[in-house]
């Protein structure tokens, strides 16, 4: 027996969206949902079918549901992080909460829309598989007006094998994450309405027509992740790249100056050095003291009188070159 892969939007409305679908959205919606009360009843807006070929860019393949208190759900599985999806995902939620509203309504009509998104890759940097946002003050966190909501759910996340999926939203998520890789229904989807839910996804009790659309959008969806691939590791290379170019040019950039620091205060200090020693030299050959010693040039710049005595003395007790030089070095 083989089961459809749930991450592909289209069987997941199949799944989930369809007119016999309603138990099995209650119970999906029921245990995914915090809304602090059960869910009794459901609409699912713009029901399954099955589309065209031609026509697949037209078809929505969202699930859309009006529940008891007239809050609007919309599903959306996603399995490719495209640019601009979380700005698309707000703008989808905000359009369907104002289009609520025809002109001179009042505002006071209008009814919470909850945006689910199931994510077959990581968005966020937290660990957790499940996180909800909604509107609040940044500092106090008091909710502004708690009719906007976007709750994702991401799929690699969720690490938990069979035997350790407990709760109701555990199973639904592992369905939707391994419906594919199963070959019998497990003895924990025997009861209803997960066992309908791997009925409907059995490969068999699909027509001729929707299992076309089926690898229609599998081959598509296939293709997109290797041109993201392909794009992603050209991105990669000519990052890296530029990069090593950028980097090599820095490097040598900062590797001169630093060379030119180095040979600039090395220079200087041996400079100095050989100044003062050629000074002292001079002032042993000459035997001229501090005031005669502050006419040579090398030495001109030195205002520091205690160096400068040091060296009129040394020159004054010395007895040839050699012994300036080994003060000099002893110093």
């Amino acid at each position: 027996m083989r089961f459809l892969d749930m991450k592909t939007d289209y069987a997941f409305k199949k799944v989930f969206g369809s007119e016999n679908s309603k138990d099995i959205l209650l119970s999906f919606l029921n245990s995914t949902l915090e809304l602090g009360k059960e869910i009794i009843d459901l609409k699912i807006e713009d029901p399954y079918n099955v589309p065209k070929l031609q026509g697949m860019k037209d078809t929505s393949v969202d699930v859309k549901a009006i529940l008891d208190d007239k809050t609007k759900v919309i599903i959306e599985m996603q399995i490719l992080n495209h640019d601009g999806l979380e700005s698309r995902i707000l703008y989808n939620t905000a359009k369907n909460y104002a289009n609520q509203l025809e002109s001179g309504d009042k505002y006071s009509l209008l009814n919470p829309v909850i945006a689910q998104t199931i994510l077959n890759f990581e968005m966020f940097e937290f660990k957790k598989y499940k996180s909800s946002f909604k509107l609040f003050e940044k500092d106090t966190f008091t909710k502004y007006k708690d009719d906007i909501e976007l709750i994702f759910i991401e799929l690699p996340k969720f690490q938990k094998e069979l035997e350790e999926c407990k709760s109701i939203e555990d199973k639904w998520i592992y369905f939707i994450k391994n419906a594919d890789n199963l070959t019998i229904i497990p003895k924990e989807f025997q009861q209803v309405p997960f066992k309908t839910a791997f009925d409907i996804a059995t490969q068999i009790t699909w027509s001729q027509d929707e299992l076309e659309v089926y690898d229609y959008v599998m081959m598509k969806e296939m293709e997109e992740v290797s041109a993201l691939n392909t794009a992603t590791k050209k991105g990669f290379d000519k990052g890296m790249k530029k990069w090593l170019k950028e980097g090599e040019e820095i490097g040598i950039k900062k590797g001169i100056e630093e060379g030119i620091k180095q040979g600039i205060e090395a220079g200087l200090k041996q400079g100095i050095q050989q100044g003062l020693l050629k000074a002292i030299e001079l002032g042993l050959k000459l035997k001229f003291g501090i005031e005669g010693l502050k006419l040579y040039p090398e030495i001109k710049k030195i205002k520091d009188v205690d160096v400068l005595e040091a060296i009129s003395e040394a020159i004054e007790s010395a007895q040839s070159i050699e012994d300036i030089r080994k003060i000099y070095k002893e110093s």
